[in-house]
Protein backbone atom coordinates (compact mmCIF):
# COMPACT_ATOMS: atom_id res chain seq x y z
CA UNK A 1 0.00 0.00 0.00
CA UNK A 2 1.39 3.37 -0.94
CA UNK A 3 1.90 5.96 1.79
CA UNK A 4 0.17 8.62 -0.28
CA UNK A 5 -3.02 6.54 -0.38
CA UNK A 6 -3.27 5.74 3.32
CA UNK A 7 -5.65 8.51 4.27
CA UNK A 8 -8.06 7.89 1.42
CA UNK A 9 -7.96 4.14 1.91
CA UNK A 10 -8.70 4.64 5.58
CA UNK A 11 -11.81 6.55 4.62
CA UNK A 12 -12.89 3.72 2.37
CA UNK A 13 -12.40 1.08 5.03
CA UNK A 14 -14.28 2.82 7.86
CA UNK A 15 -17.75 1.29 7.53
CA UNK A 16 -17.73 2.10 3.81
CA UNK A 17 -18.65 5.75 4.39
CA UNK A 18 -16.66 8.87 3.50
CA UNK A 19 -15.74 11.39 6.15
CA UNK A 20 -17.16 14.92 6.08
CA UNK A 21 -15.51 17.29 3.66
CA UNK A 22 -14.89 14.84 0.84
CA UNK A 23 -16.12 16.85 -2.13
CA UNK A 24 -18.36 15.43 -4.83
CA UNK A 25 -19.19 12.13 -3.13
CA UNK A 26 -16.52 10.30 -5.12
CA UNK A 27 -15.62 7.90 -2.32
CA UNK A 28 -19.23 7.02 -1.64
CA UNK A 29 -19.73 6.17 -5.29
CA UNK A 30 -16.63 3.98 -5.27
CA UNK A 31 -17.84 2.06 -2.23
CA UNK A 32 -21.11 1.26 -3.97
CA UNK A 33 -19.25 0.20 -7.09
CA UNK A 34 -16.87 -2.08 -5.22
CA UNK A 35 -19.73 -3.60 -3.27
CA UNK A 36 -21.46 -4.46 -6.54
CA UNK A 37 -18.36 -5.89 -8.23
CA UNK A 38 -19.90 -9.34 -8.16
CA UNK A 39 -22.68 -8.05 -10.38
CA UNK A 40 -20.29 -6.72 -13.07
CA UNK A 41 -20.93 -7.40 -16.72
CA UNK A 42 -20.19 -10.91 -17.97
CA UNK A 43 -17.28 -11.44 -20.27
CA UNK A 44 -18.20 -10.26 -23.77
CA UNK A 45 -18.56 -12.60 -26.66
CA UNK A 46 -15.29 -12.90 -28.52
CA UNK A 47 -15.15 -12.34 -32.29
CA UNK A 48 -14.91 -15.55 -34.23
CA UNK A 49 -11.71 -16.39 -36.03
CA UNK A 50 -11.72 -15.48 -39.72
CA UNK A 51 -9.41 -16.66 -42.46
CA UNK A 52 -6.43 -14.36 -42.81
CA UNK A 53 -7.03 -11.97 -45.68
CA UNK A 54 -9.34 -9.12 -46.55
CA UNK A 55 -11.69 -7.93 -43.79
CA UNK A 56 -15.29 -9.06 -43.88
CA UNK A 57 -18.00 -6.63 -44.90
CA UNK A 58 -21.22 -8.61 -44.52
CA UNK A 59 -22.65 -8.72 -41.04
CA UNK A 60 -20.63 -5.84 -39.63
CA UNK A 61 -22.10 -4.40 -36.47
CA UNK A 62 -24.19 -1.30 -36.84
CA UNK A 63 -23.01 1.86 -35.13
CA UNK A 64 -24.88 4.90 -33.80
CA UNK A 65 -24.07 6.49 -37.16
CA UNK A 66 -26.43 4.23 -39.04
CA UNK A 67 -29.64 6.04 -39.91
CA UNK A 68 -29.05 8.94 -37.53
CA UNK A 69 -28.35 12.64 -37.80
CA UNK A 70 -25.08 13.05 -35.91
CA UNK A 71 -25.87 16.68 -35.07
CA UNK A 72 -29.17 15.60 -33.53
CA UNK A 73 -27.34 13.08 -31.36
CA UNK A 74 -25.67 15.96 -29.54
CA UNK A 75 -28.71 18.23 -29.15
CA UNK A 76 -29.42 16.89 -25.70
CA UNK A 77 -25.97 17.44 -24.31
CA UNK A 78 -24.24 20.55 -23.01
CA UNK A 79 -23.95 23.30 -25.65
CA UNK A 80 -20.61 24.55 -24.35
CA UNK A 81 -19.12 21.09 -24.63
CA UNK A 82 -20.44 20.68 -28.18
CA UNK A 83 -19.04 24.05 -29.25
CA UNK A 84 -15.70 23.19 -27.68
CA UNK A 85 -15.58 19.87 -29.53
CA UNK A 86 -16.38 21.41 -32.91
CA UNK A 87 -13.93 24.28 -32.40
CA UNK A 88 -11.23 21.74 -31.64
CA UNK A 89 -11.96 19.87 -34.85
CA UNK A 90 -11.94 23.11 -36.83
CA UNK A 91 -8.49 23.88 -35.43
CA UNK A 92 -7.27 20.43 -36.47
CA UNK A 93 -8.76 20.82 -39.94
CA UNK A 94 -6.99 24.15 -40.44
CA UNK A 95 -3.67 22.81 -39.18
CA UNK A 96 -3.92 19.75 -41.42
CA UNK A 97 -4.83 21.78 -44.50
CA UNK A 98 -1.86 24.08 -43.95
CA UNK A 99 0.42 21.02 -43.75
CA UNK A 100 -0.89 19.86 -47.16
CA UNK A 101 0.07 16.16 -47.09
CA UNK A 102 -2.73 14.98 -44.79
CA UNK A 103 -0.56 14.92 -41.67
CA UNK A 104 -0.54 17.39 -38.79
CA UNK A 105 2.23 19.78 -37.70
CA UNK A 106 3.93 19.66 -34.33
CA UNK A 107 2.19 22.97 -33.56
CA UNK A 108 4.45 24.09 -30.76
CA UNK A 109 5.58 20.68 -29.51
CA UNK A 110 9.22 19.87 -28.79
CA UNK A 111 8.79 16.50 -30.54
CA UNK A 112 6.88 15.50 -33.65
CA UNK A 113 5.24 12.10 -34.17
CA UNK A 114 3.47 12.56 -37.53
CA UNK A 115 2.14 9.01 -37.96
CA UNK A 116 0.67 8.89 -34.46
CA UNK A 117 -0.77 12.40 -34.92
CA UNK A 118 -2.41 11.42 -38.19
CA UNK A 119 -3.99 8.41 -36.52
CA UNK A 120 -5.27 10.43 -33.57
CA UNK A 121 -6.48 13.26 -35.81
CA UNK A 122 -8.38 10.85 -38.05
CA UNK A 123 -10.01 9.28 -34.99
CA UNK A 124 -11.03 12.72 -33.69
CA UNK A 125 -12.72 13.63 -36.99
CA UNK A 126 -14.49 10.27 -37.11
CA UNK A 127 -15.69 10.79 -33.54
CA UNK A 128 -17.75 13.70 -34.89
CA UNK A 129 -19.52 11.33 -37.28
CA UNK A 130 -17.50 12.10 -40.39
CA UNK A 131 -16.18 9.18 -42.41
CA UNK A 132 -13.80 9.00 -45.36
CA UNK A 133 -15.35 11.23 -48.06
CA UNK A 134 -18.53 11.89 -46.08
CA UNK A 135 -19.60 14.43 -43.48
CA UNK A 136 -18.41 17.82 -42.30
CA UNK A 137 -14.81 16.64 -41.93
CA UNK A 138 -14.92 13.84 -44.50
CA UNK A 139 -12.13 15.36 -46.61
CA UNK A 140 -9.95 15.64 -43.52
CA UNK A 141 -10.54 11.99 -42.60
CA UNK A 142 -9.66 10.98 -46.17
CA UNK A 143 -6.49 13.06 -46.16
CA UNK A 144 -5.31 11.56 -42.85
CA UNK A 145 -6.12 8.02 -44.00
CA UNK A 146 -4.29 8.58 -47.29
CA UNK A 147 -1.26 9.84 -45.39
CA UNK A 148 -1.24 6.73 -43.19
CA UNK A 149 -1.61 4.44 -46.19
CA UNK A 150 1.31 6.22 -47.88
CA UNK A 151 3.56 5.46 -44.90
CA UNK A 152 2.90 1.71 -44.92
CA UNK A 153 5.82 -0.46 -46.00
CA UNK A 154 4.77 -2.12 -49.28
CA UNK A 155 7.99 -4.06 -49.83
CA UNK A 156 8.41 -7.80 -49.60
CA UNK A 157 10.54 -7.41 -46.48
CA UNK A 158 9.79 -8.64 -43.00
CA UNK A 159 8.29 -5.27 -42.11
CA UNK A 160 5.70 -5.23 -44.90
CA UNK A 161 2.65 -3.41 -43.53
CA UNK A 162 4.63 -1.40 -40.96
CA UNK A 163 3.17 2.13 -40.79
CA UNK A 164 5.97 4.55 -39.96
CA UNK A 165 8.00 7.42 -41.34
CA UNK A 166 10.95 5.03 -41.56
CA UNK A 167 12.40 1.97 -39.86
CA UNK A 168 14.20 4.37 -37.55
CA UNK A 169 10.98 6.18 -36.58
CA UNK A 170 11.45 7.23 -32.97
CA UNK A 171 7.84 6.43 -32.08
CA UNK A 172 7.78 3.20 -34.07
CA UNK A 173 5.29 0.63 -32.85
CA UNK A 174 3.47 3.13 -30.66
CA UNK A 175 2.64 5.16 -33.76
CA UNK A 176 1.93 2.00 -35.79
CA UNK A 177 -0.65 0.99 -33.20
CA UNK A 178 -2.50 4.32 -33.37
CA UNK A 179 -2.32 4.27 -37.17
CA UNK A 180 -3.78 0.78 -37.37
CA UNK A 181 -6.49 1.69 -34.85
CA UNK A 182 -7.50 4.67 -37.00
CA UNK A 183 -7.48 2.65 -40.22
CA UNK A 184 -9.63 -0.09 -38.67
CA UNK A 185 -12.17 2.48 -37.51
CA UNK A 186 -12.14 4.13 -40.95
CA UNK A 187 -12.69 0.76 -42.62
CA UNK A 188 -15.56 -0.15 -40.29
CA UNK A 189 -17.32 3.12 -41.10
CA UNK A 190 -16.68 3.03 -44.86
CA UNK A 191 -15.75 -0.48 -46.04
CA UNK A 192 -17.08 -0.58 -49.59
CA UNK A 193 -15.43 2.48 -51.13
CA UNK A 194 -12.13 2.39 -52.98
CA UNK A 195 -10.26 3.78 -49.99
CA UNK A 196 -11.82 1.10 -47.82
CA UNK A 197 -10.49 -1.58 -50.14
CA UNK A 198 -6.99 -0.11 -49.90
CA UNK A 199 -7.27 -0.29 -46.13
CA UNK A 200 -8.51 -3.88 -46.40
CA UNK A 201 -5.40 -4.87 -48.36
CA UNK A 202 -3.11 -3.38 -45.72
CA UNK A 203 -4.74 -4.65 -42.53
CA UNK A 204 -3.51 -8.28 -42.57
CA UNK A 205 0.10 -7.17 -43.10
CA UNK A 206 -0.16 -4.46 -40.42
CA UNK A 207 -1.48 -7.05 -37.97
CA UNK A 208 1.30 -9.45 -38.87
CA UNK A 209 3.88 -6.77 -37.98
CA UNK A 210 2.40 -6.59 -34.49
CA UNK A 211 2.29 -10.36 -34.08
CA UNK A 212 5.88 -10.80 -35.29
CA UNK A 213 7.31 -8.12 -33.00
CA UNK A 214 5.81 -9.37 -29.73
CA UNK A 215 8.58 -10.12 -27.24
CA UNK A 216 9.00 -13.37 -25.35
CA UNK A 217 7.51 -11.63 -22.29
CA UNK A 218 4.31 -10.84 -24.19
CA UNK A 219 4.77 -7.08 -24.57
CA UNK A 220 6.05 -4.74 -27.25
CA UNK A 221 8.65 -2.00 -27.55
CA UNK A 222 9.17 0.81 -30.07
CA UNK A 223 10.87 -1.15 -32.87
CA UNK A 224 9.09 -3.72 -35.10
CA UNK A 225 11.28 -6.54 -33.86
CA UNK A 226 10.86 -9.14 -31.14
CA UNK A 227 13.76 -7.95 -29.01
CA UNK A 228 14.34 -8.02 -25.27
CA UNK A 229 12.86 -4.63 -24.36
CA UNK A 230 9.17 -4.10 -23.68
CA UNK A 231 6.95 -1.35 -22.31
CA UNK A 232 3.37 -1.31 -21.06
CA UNK A 233 2.06 1.81 -22.82
CA UNK A 234 3.23 0.46 -26.20
CA UNK A 235 1.61 -2.88 -25.38
CA UNK A 236 -1.73 -1.23 -24.56
CA UNK A 237 -1.89 0.40 -28.01
CA UNK A 238 -1.04 -2.87 -29.80
CA UNK A 239 -3.88 -4.64 -28.01
CA UNK A 240 -6.31 -1.87 -28.92
CA UNK A 241 -5.25 -2.12 -32.55
CA UNK A 242 -5.52 -5.92 -32.58
CA UNK A 243 -9.00 -5.77 -31.10
CA UNK A 244 -10.05 -3.28 -33.78
CA UNK A 245 -8.57 -5.54 -36.47
CA UNK A 246 -10.49 -8.55 -35.18
CA UNK A 247 -13.67 -6.49 -35.28
CA UNK A 248 -12.91 -5.93 -38.98
CA UNK A 249 -12.67 -9.69 -39.52
CA UNK A 250 -8.90 -10.03 -39.57
CA UNK A 251 -7.52 -13.16 -37.96
CA UNK A 252 -5.38 -12.40 -34.93
CA UNK A 253 -3.44 -15.20 -33.28
CA UNK A 254 -5.19 -16.02 -30.01
CA UNK A 255 -1.87 -16.82 -28.36
CA UNK A 256 -0.62 -13.29 -29.12
CA UNK A 257 -3.66 -11.76 -27.41
CA UNK A 258 -3.45 -14.12 -24.43
CA UNK A 259 0.26 -13.41 -23.86
CA UNK A 260 -0.31 -9.65 -24.15
CA UNK A 261 -3.15 -9.70 -21.62
CA UNK A 262 -0.97 -11.76 -19.30
CA UNK A 263 1.82 -9.18 -19.73
CA UNK A 264 -0.49 -6.34 -18.73
CA UNK A 265 -1.71 -8.31 -15.72
CA UNK A 266 1.86 -8.95 -14.60
CA UNK A 267 2.56 -5.20 -14.83
CA UNK A 268 0.00 -4.60 -12.10
CA UNK A 269 1.28 -3.80 -8.63
CA UNK A 270 -0.22 -5.23 -5.48
CA UNK A 271 -2.16 -2.03 -4.78
CA UNK A 272 -3.85 -2.17 -8.18
CA UNK A 273 -1.78 0.39 -10.11
CA UNK A 274 0.02 -0.53 -13.33
CA UNK A 275 3.74 -0.16 -14.00
CA UNK A 276 5.60 0.83 -17.17
CA UNK A 277 7.22 -2.59 -17.34
CA UNK A 278 7.39 -5.92 -15.52
CA UNK A 279 10.17 -4.96 -13.12
CA UNK A 280 8.76 -4.38 -9.61
CA UNK A 281 10.73 -1.13 -9.31
CA UNK A 282 9.28 0.25 -12.56
CA UNK A 283 7.32 3.49 -12.23
CA UNK A 284 3.53 3.47 -11.90
CA UNK A 285 1.15 6.23 -12.95
CA UNK A 286 -2.55 7.02 -13.02
CA UNK A 287 -2.35 7.15 -16.82
CA UNK A 288 -1.00 3.61 -17.06
CA UNK A 289 -3.43 2.33 -14.43
CA UNK A 290 -6.30 3.71 -16.48
CA UNK A 291 -4.82 2.34 -19.73
CA UNK A 292 -4.27 -1.10 -18.21
CA UNK A 293 -7.79 -1.21 -16.80
CA UNK A 294 -9.37 -0.03 -20.07
CA UNK A 295 -7.41 -2.62 -22.03
CA UNK A 296 -8.43 -5.51 -19.79
CA UNK A 297 -12.07 -4.46 -20.00
CA UNK A 298 -11.94 -4.01 -23.77
CA UNK A 299 -10.54 -7.52 -24.00
CA UNK A 300 -13.66 -8.79 -22.20
CA UNK A 301 -12.29 -8.96 -18.64
CA UNK A 302 -14.93 -7.00 -16.72
CA UNK A 303 -14.59 -8.84 -13.42
CA UNK A 304 -11.86 -10.30 -11.29
CA UNK A 305 -9.43 -9.17 -8.60
CA UNK A 306 -7.16 -7.29 -11.02
CA UNK A 307 -10.10 -5.20 -12.26
CA UNK A 308 -11.39 -4.52 -8.74
CA UNK A 309 -7.95 -3.44 -7.51
CA UNK A 310 -7.39 -1.20 -10.53
CA UNK A 311 -10.78 0.52 -10.15
CA UNK A 312 -10.12 1.04 -6.44
CA UNK A 313 -6.65 2.51 -7.01
CA UNK A 314 -7.83 4.70 -9.89
CA UNK A 315 -10.70 6.17 -7.91
CA UNK A 316 -8.66 6.68 -4.76
CA UNK A 317 -6.07 8.69 -6.68
CA UNK A 318 -8.78 10.78 -8.36
CA UNK A 319 -10.25 11.51 -4.93
CA UNK A 320 -6.88 12.46 -3.48
CA UNK A 321 -6.28 14.83 -6.36
CA UNK A 322 -9.69 16.41 -5.88
CA UNK A 323 -9.03 16.91 -2.17
CA UNK A 324 -5.59 18.37 -2.87
CA UNK A 325 -3.84 15.79 -0.70
CA UNK A 326 -1.71 14.37 -3.50
CA UNK A 327 1.20 16.11 -5.21
CA UNK A 328 0.58 15.26 -8.86
CA UNK A 329 3.20 15.02 -11.59
CA UNK A 330 1.19 14.74 -14.81
CA UNK A 331 3.68 14.19 -17.60
CA UNK A 332 1.01 13.15 -20.11
CA UNK A 333 -2.22 14.85 -18.98
CA UNK A 334 -4.14 14.46 -22.26
CA UNK A 335 -3.22 10.78 -22.64
CA UNK A 336 -4.16 10.24 -19.01
CA UNK A 337 -7.52 11.98 -19.37
CA UNK A 338 -8.53 9.93 -22.41
CA UNK A 339 -7.60 6.61 -20.83
CA UNK A 340 -9.30 7.43 -17.52
CA UNK A 341 -12.41 8.18 -19.58
CA UNK A 342 -12.07 4.88 -21.48
CA UNK A 343 -11.55 2.92 -18.26
CA UNK A 344 -14.61 4.40 -16.56
CA UNK A 345 -16.73 4.36 -19.73
CA UNK A 346 -16.19 0.61 -20.20
CA UNK A 347 -16.60 -0.20 -16.48
CA UNK A 348 -19.73 -2.03 -15.35
CA UNK A 349 -20.88 0.74 -13.01
CA UNK A 350 -21.58 3.81 -15.15
CA UNK A 351 -22.06 6.02 -12.09
CA UNK A 352 -18.30 6.29 -11.82
CA UNK A 353 -18.03 7.62 -15.36
CA UNK A 354 -20.93 10.03 -15.06
CA UNK A 355 -19.70 11.57 -11.82
CA UNK A 356 -16.11 12.09 -12.96
CA UNK A 357 -16.82 12.96 -16.60
CA UNK A 358 -19.08 15.97 -15.96
CA UNK A 359 -16.50 17.74 -13.82
CA UNK A 360 -13.61 16.88 -16.13
CA UNK A 361 -15.54 18.11 -19.18
CA UNK A 362 -16.03 21.49 -17.59
CA UNK A 363 -12.31 21.78 -16.86
CA UNK A 364 -11.38 20.78 -20.42
CA UNK A 365 -13.74 23.33 -21.95
CA UNK A 366 -12.31 26.06 -19.71
CA UNK A 367 -8.74 25.17 -20.74
CA UNK A 368 -9.40 25.48 -24.46
CA UNK A 369 -7.53 28.33 -26.15
CA UNK A 370 -9.08 31.06 -28.29
CA UNK A 371 -8.08 29.34 -31.55
CA UNK A 372 -9.88 26.13 -30.54
CA UNK A 373 -6.78 24.20 -29.54
CA UNK A 374 -5.29 22.88 -26.34
CA UNK A 375 -1.60 23.07 -25.58
CA UNK A 376 1.01 20.42 -24.91
CA UNK A 377 4.68 21.30 -24.56
CA UNK A 378 6.02 17.91 -25.61
CA UNK A 379 3.85 16.88 -28.58
CA UNK A 380 2.09 20.12 -29.46
CA UNK A 381 -1.39 21.48 -29.99
CA UNK A 382 -2.56 18.98 -32.63
CA UNK A 383 -1.83 16.08 -30.29
CA UNK A 384 -3.53 17.73 -27.31
CA UNK A 385 -6.52 18.81 -29.38
CA UNK A 386 -7.02 15.35 -30.90
CA UNK A 387 -6.89 13.74 -27.47
CA UNK A 388 -9.32 16.21 -25.93
CA UNK A 389 -11.76 15.98 -28.85
CA UNK A 390 -11.77 12.21 -28.42
CA UNK A 391 -12.37 12.66 -24.71
CA UNK A 392 -15.28 15.07 -25.27
CA UNK A 393 -16.97 12.67 -27.68
CA UNK A 394 -16.58 9.37 -25.85
CA UNK A 395 -20.17 9.01 -24.68
CA UNK A 396 -21.50 9.74 -28.19
CA UNK A 397 -20.03 6.30 -29.03
CA UNK A 398 -19.88 7.10 -32.75
CA UNK A 399 -16.50 5.40 -33.01
CA UNK A 400 -16.27 1.59 -32.92
CA UNK A 401 -13.42 2.29 -30.47
CA UNK A 402 -15.97 3.66 -27.98
CA UNK A 403 -18.52 0.88 -28.23
CA UNK A 404 -19.28 -0.67 -24.85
Amino acid sequence: MLVRGRAARGLLLRNGAPSDGVRGGLLCTLCVALASAARALPEGERPSEQPRGAPKVDGRRSTPLDGQDTDAVRNARDDARTRSFVRGLEFLAGAQTAHQDGSFPAAGGRQHAPVALAGLGALAFMAEGSTPERGRFGKNVSAAVDYLLSKADSSASGTRGYIAVSLDDEWGMHAHGYALLALCNAYTLSPLRERGQRIAELLPDAVRVIEASQTSEGGWFYKPVAGFEHENSVTVVQLQALRAARNCGITVQSTVIARAIDYIRRCQSENGSFRYALEPASKTSLALTAAGLATLQNAGHYTGPEVDRAVHELWVELVERERGTLAVERNFPHYERLYVALALWTHADQRLFQQWFATECKAVVEDQRADGSWSDEQFGACYATSMNCLFLSIDDALLPLFER
